[in-house]
């Protein structure tokens, strides 16, 4: 094979175009005069002879093609090129590309230290600054970004000097120091340096080299506009607006509008009329429609609200119908086309415009509905009627359901349940939101029943309604089959991986069924999405305290404080668990922040009384004492510890003084008596008497009491019964007049507590469907290691119970 390669001879220096500068010495006119036979020929008639053959090339000037000439034969100029000359005298292959000549001679190396050569090294370098950072502020690094175009700067006006020095100033590059000074301002605008922005786009405005830097004026007008220099930014945006042809319309409009905007913010709501009507005459947006309806609200003109709100209604939303994505037939080609095209980035971009539209036009509603008629219903009725002749028929539905909570929000449930009713009979989607909206409504009155019913409506509507299967678990749950209610919501995390409510009553079910593994893997799913949700920061930490981890507890407790600091229920929580390990400092500091934000609380101030008894300052375990008697008085411990404060902390005259004042409200308390009979008979007091023979008679009628029930349980049936009457009769006298404080205090429980963040139905919209079936309450702290000052607080003390008066 290698036999038939033939390579071209390394010394073969020909060229493609070589021999076209050769010529035959007898063509040279330069030597004329040195010719003899050319001068004998011009002296003598010897010229005008026939030419030989052998003198035929010099008498003639020009050989013959093909004459042999010195032993070559001359060549045939017309296929000079194709190579054939060298071939005639060196015999070389045929080689009409020049292959033969071997490799290029190298370039000639580049002279770095040239001042152009570092010119153009330069303008690279600053180039590649403010590309990188413009790529910096898109990344969101800022800081970076503005170091970059500093960076820029320095070296653009050490190009500047340089070009200076090596060519004439017409040749500086304008387009290059226009980037870099743009780029710094807008790079110190994006850092709020408005100052420095502002001084770099006044260079740039005021060289009269840059073309259409007026325009930079726009964006002077909006660094005004974010220092609130109004008038300002309203005399910039016309500078910028008289500077733009109007062949411009685009960039004119948008001006206007920042023109109408500020007039708004400055309540010049006239001329942002006149500003807004224009653009709506010029080129009809969603955004200046729903200014204009701003504007005419502030001004309160009805009838111009109707017309700006028609005028809203009419702008062309430029956006495909659904039905381009549905496939006619079933040709493969085109559903891979239309499968491409559904939710590509112009198919998002469609649906973006769509739903600002929807939210335009939906605010627009709810704001004029209520003033532009004389009542809030006739004026939503008026905007369902426009909505419906326009291309947002589907908007109606949702006007109506708005209109119903509007009902919901002026307290008229009947009128919020008849609007919601009548959607009943419309189509799926519609019926299946208003229906779930009726299952709420119902379960907040705990008509569970009905909640269930419209649920089961909402359901077979859409099973797809993530909303309607969790009112359908919250209603199951009510009723305590906590798997189905579990099933629901594990039906509405699968419709919809997002619905946060669901996943939160389902840790909720998980908890109610002791599965506490699989309830805190829910909620912390759940912090993952709601970072500072104060609800689910609580759940985890009861949870760990049910898994009895009190270090993790306190640690998410700990989170939950730092989102509610003022948390009065997590503060206590906190404080028992550091109870519960030992740590009273730390436990008394929570348990006082607790009492700082909410000093009603019972067992706070229990703990914090019991907490200075220990700690030997009984004096300022009267205050928290004398609070717990104002908020429970028909309590009589309360008094008592009191009184027995100031004993040990050596008042006795105050001590007796209160004893005798606890004695008068409960005169048959024995405790009181017995105080009382030892603190007159240590001073000394004539009354010890007194007090003595009441407390011997009460004791007697403890014992009458005690055989009373003895023989009671030891008679027949019937006499038992008959005594059983009589001492329940006794039974309920001392109900009567010794558990009233314990009614008041259960009913205080019973009451909701002010300082309790976690009511879930309180802050829910309506149409979010969100109901917490526990509604999740923080457990009051109950640990081992705290004192109750009612049971050992007084070791050398022998409490007795209350007796019944004769």
């Amino acid at each position: 094979m290698m036999e038939n390669v033939h390579l071209a001879p390394e010394t073969d220096e020909d060229d493609l175009y070589s021999g076209y500068n050769d010529y035959n010495p007898t063509y040279d006119t330069e030597e004329l005069e040195n010719d003899t036979a050319f001068q004998q020929a011009v002296k003598t008639s010897h010229g005008r002879r026939p030419p030989s053959k052998t003198s035929l090339a010099s008498s003639m000037g020009r050989p013959v093609t093909g004459a042999i000439q010195d032993g070559v034969t001359r060549p045939m100029t017309a296929v000079r090129a194709a190579g054939f000359t060298k071939a005639a005298l060196r015999g070389s292959a045929f080689d009409p590309l020049g292959q033969s000549r071997g490799p290029a001679p190298p370039l000639e190396a580049r002279n770095e230290d040239s001042p152009e050569e570092k010119i153009r090294q330069l303008e690279k370098k600053v180039n590649e600054l403010v590309e990188e950072s413009c790529i910096a502020n898109s990344c969101g690094d800022l800081k970076l970004a503005l170091e970059k175009a500093k960076d820029a700067g320095r070296k653009e006006r050490v190009l500047v000097r340089q070009r200076e020095q090596v060519t004439s100033p017409e040749n500086i590059n304008l387009d290059l120091t226009y980037s870099v000074l743009f780029n710094l301002a807008s790079q110190y605008s994006a850092n709020e340096m408005y100052p420095e922005a502002l001084n770099t786009y006044q260079v740039i405005v005021k060289n009269k080299m840059f073309s259409n830097a007026g325009r930079l004026k726009v964006n002077m007008g909006n660094i005004y506009l974010k220092q609130r220099n109004y008038s300002k930014a309203i005399k910039f945006y016309r500078m910028a607006l008289d500077q733009i042809p109007s062949v411009h319309k685009e960039m004119r409009i948008k001006i206007m509008q920042n023109i109408g905007v500020t007039f708004i913010k400055t309540g010049q709501y006239s001329d942002a009329i006149n500003s807004f009507e224009h653009i709506m005459r010029m080129a009809p947006s969603l955004k200046a429609g729903f200014n204009l309806i701003l504007s005419y609200f502030a001004v309160g003109d009805r009838e111009k609200m109707k017309k700006a709100f028609q005028k809203l209604i009419a702008v062309p939303l430029e956006t495909d119908e659904d039905g381009k994505y549905i496939s006619p037939n079933d040709d493969p080609h085109t559903n891979l086309v239309i499968e491409a095209i559904k939710n590509d980035h112009l198919r998002q971009m469609e649906r973006e415009r769509k739903a600002m539209a929807e939210k335009y036009i939906m605010t627009a509603a709810k704001l004029i509905a209520p003033v532009i008629e004389t009542s809030f219903a006739v004026g939503y009725d008026w905007c369902v009627e426009v909505v419906k002749a326009s291309q947002y028929v589907e908007l109606a539905n949702d006007l109506e359901i708005n209109k119903a909570i509007m009902y919901l929000r002026q307290k008229d449930f009947n009128q919020a349940v008849e609007t919601l009713k009548m959607f009943e009979k419309k189509d799926s989607s519609v019926k299946s939101a208003a229906a779930t909206n009726l299952s709420f409504l119902y379960y907040l009155e705990n008509e569970f029943s009905q909640a269930s019913s419209y649920a089961d409506l909402a359901v077979n509507s859409d099973r797809y309604n993530p909303s309607a299967l969790t009112n359908k678990g919250n209603t199951v749950f009510a009723n305590g089959d906590y798997e189905k209610a579990a099933e629901f919501y594990k039906e509405a995390l699968r419709n919809d991986s997002s619905c946060t409510e669901a996943l939160y009553n389902i840790g909720l079910t998980y908890k109610k069924l002791n599965r506490l593994d699989e309830a805190l893997d829910c909620f912390l799913k759940l912090h993952a999405i709601l970072r500072n949700s104060a609800q689910v920061l609580y759940q985890i930490a009861n949870i760990y305290e049910l898994m009895e981890d009190p270090t993790q507890a306190m640690e998410w407790l700990m989170q939950l404080i730092s989102v509610v600091p003022t948390d009065s229920r997590a503060l206590s929580k906190l404080g028992g668990l550091y109870d519960s390990e030992g740590d009273k400092s730390q436990a008394f500091q929570y348990y006082y922040e607790s009492y700082r934000y909410f000093p009603s609380n019972i067992e706070v101030i229990e703990w914090l009384g019991a907490y200075y008894i220990d700690t030997q300052f009984c004096e300022k375990a009267i205050q928290y004492f004398e609070r717990a008697s104002l908020i429970q008085p028909t309590q009589v411990k309360w008094q008592l510890m009191v009184a027995s404060c100031f004993r040990r902390s050596g008042n006795y005259q105050k001590a007796l003084d209160t004893y005798k004042d606890i004695h008068r409200k409960f005169p048959e308390n024995v405790e009181c008596l017995r105080f009382l009979v030892r603190l007159c008979t240590d001073i000394g007091l004539k009354e010890v008497q007194e007090y003595a023979t009441k407390l011997k008679r009460l004791e007697k009628m403890k014992e009458i009491r005690e055989q009373r029930t003895k023989s009671g349980r030891d008679g027949s049936g019937g006499l038992r019964g008959r005594r059983d009457g009589s001492a329940g009769s006794d039974g309920g006298q001392n109900c009567g007049a010794g558990s009233r404080g314990e009614r008041l205090s259960a009913q205080l429980r019973a009451l909701p507590r002010m300082e309790e963040p976690y009511d879930s139905s309180s802050n829910k919209e309506l149409d979010a469907s969100y109901v917490d079936p526990l509604g999740p309450q923080i457990e009051r702290p109950r640990t081992a290691a705290r004192k109750r000052v009612d049971e050992d607080d007084f070791a050398d003390e022998e409490l007795g119970d209350d007796l019944l008066p004769e």
